[in-house]
């Protein structure tokens, strides 16, 4: 058996904008939320607006831990913290001159 492999895509780490995180975390511990900051390895739309637009992201957990998977499923109750940060995040950022 001959195996190969060739790369369809490839993209460079990107670093979000530390205003925007900081502006989440403040709204997350404002809400009484857990949070931690962690990186992400897989292709989200936000890696590809880092680089024209401020960007981060609001990670929720995921039962079990499991991520990019047809078996992932989360809390409705960690849903509704992470659309809250968002909702506040946003609501935050636009006040903003």
């Amino acid at each position: 058996m001959k195996i190969s492999a060739r790369r369809l895509a490839r993209f460079e780490l990107v670093s979000f904008d530390a205003g925007v995180v900081k502006t989440i975390a403040g709204v997350a511990a404002r809400l009484g939320y857990s949070q931690r900051r962690i990186t992400s390895s897989a292709g989200h739309d936000a890696q590809m607006f880092a680089r024209v637009c401020p960007t981060a992201m609001i990670f929720v957990p995921s039962i079990k831990g499991i991520s990019h998977n047809p078996a992932e499923n989360t809390a409705a109750a960690d849903l509704e913290a992470g659309a809250n940060v968002l909702l506040q995040t946003t609501l935050e950022l636009a006040s903003r001159e």
